[in-house]
């Protein structure tokens, strides 16, 4: 077993307080080392919707994982493949069009679907290490964008109602989404009413019955399983982590809020994300702090400017508790001017392995390879001679085959794009 979060160090934190049940007081400065390795942990665990994605498009599999759900964690490498099992898959559609930004659509004929795409998963620890730690832990891995700021313009910042989410409205219990009840302008609207950025709810609670992947909303699709695992494990102590960066932060945030709101009440419930938009405003807010069951932890750095948006202007409020860091502190990164370099997920990631707080040194306290930096990007300086970019697929998913000719190799049986029964 390969858990970073087991409690052998009397002086570490519980596994109550690591999922925020102290809002995190204590462990952000110093940065408590059992809470940054999980924070790593939870970072893995949304770099692999990223290397599991199919972004090619001439691939008729395109908006897919490449990686079934048996050997996922093998075929991403996972650190600790063998401790986790990803027992859902999750999909999404929009009402709203998003080219190329969150939504990749196969450029073939023989398309797997023609709207829906493969936007996370759901994962368990294993029974084996369920027992050795006491709990059974339940993740839920919402994937980001796979082109930097592209969604900002096609999304909009329109701010939306979240009552079709809440307990009092009607159809919310059986996990429908209810009505479109629209957004308003008005100032003491927007003050009194709960309202998230439109965008996130439409992806969030978008269905197409066309499709045999998305017939219901990622949203039916998360609290139909999440509440069938609480049942089937009611008999253990179990915890729910979302995790997402970016415009997966945002559903971590979403999703975790509605999951509460809708009944999940009676375990700990945190949402543990990196690089996030403003989600709601601050009724939105306020009704979220009056579950002392839900959590958020965001790490954030400092010179990002997606975190920033939509704004305040617009009626956002920053939700949660922040751990902020630098990715200037690093000196294996470069003096980048790119946007995108300052919200890249493995920078953050190597910046939370060796943050030493504001005033502090940074200094490596968790073995970290330095060339995941260069997984999709060239942030690395050059010196350490890593290229960038470098997590693509063998010839690009090219083989000859008995014929001699050179084709687009089709996905093992095992990894080819399944609708989930619930």
């Amino acid at each position: 077993m390969n858990n970073t979060t087991t409690e052998a160090d009397p002086d570490s934190p519980t596994w109550p307080q690591l999922l925020g049940s102290n809002n995190w007081e204590g462990l952000l400065d110093p940065l408590n080392l059992t809470l940054r390795k999980f924070i790593l942990r939870c970072g893995d665990f949304i770099q692999a919707t990223y290397d599991a994605f199919n972004n090619d498009q001439n691939s008729k599999y395109c908006g897919s994982s490449r990686y079934g759900k048996t050997s996922f964690f093998n075929k991403v490498m996972f650190e600790a493949a063998s401790d986790y099992q990803v027992v859902s898959f999750l999909y999404g559609t929009a009402k709203v069009s998003l080219p190329e930004a969150f939504l990749l659509h196969s450029q073939s004929r023989e398309s797997w679907d023609r709207e829906s795409n493969w936007i996370g998963y759901i994962a368990v620890t294993t029974d084996e290490v369920s027992k050795a730690l006491g709990r059974r832990e339940i993740y839920v891995a919402w994937r980001g964008t796979t082109r930097n700021y592209e969604w900002i313009d096609v999304l909009g910042a329109d701010l939306e109602s979240v009552q079709p989410l809440m307990r009092l409205h009607g159809s919310a219990e059986n996990g429908n989404d209810g009505g479109n009840t629209g957004s308003s302008d008005s100032d003491d609207d927007n003050e009194k009413v709960p309202k998230v950025m439109n965008g996130w709810l439409t992806i969030y609670t978008s269905d197409d019955p066309k499709s045999s992947f998305t017939k219901t909303s990622a949203r039916t699709q998360l609290l139909t399983k999440i509440k069938g695992l609480i049942k089937q494990h009611q008999d253990e102590k179990v915890s729910l982590t979302l995790v997402g960066h970016s415009l997966g932060a945002s559903l971590s945030i979403l999703s975790a809020f509605d999951l509460v709101e809708n009944g999940v009440s009676d375990i700990p419930v945190a949402a543990i994300v990196f690089g996030c938009p403003e989600v709601g405003n601050k009724a939105f807010n306020e009704r979220f702090k009056t579950y002392p069951n839900l959590k958020v932890l965001h790490v954030r750095n400092t010179i990002d400017i997606i975190p920033h948006y939509p704004g305040h202007l617009l009626g956002y409020v920053k939700t949660g508790t922040e751990l902020v860091i630098d990715t200037r502190k690093s000196t294996s990164l470069k003096d980048s001017k790119d946007p995108s370099d300052w919200h890249n997920l493995q920078a953050m990631l190597h910046v939370v392995a060796g943050w030493n707080g504001k005033e502090g040194e940074f200094e490596l306290k968790v073995k970290r390879s330095l060339a995941l930096v260069n997984k999709s990007s060239e942030f690395l300086r050059d010196e350490y001679l890593i290229p960038g970019s470098w997590w693509v697929e063998k010839n690009k998913g090219v083989v000859r085959d008995e014929n001699g000719e050179w084709v687009l190799a089709l996905p093992d049986e095992e990894d080819l794009p399944v609708p989930e029964e619930y």
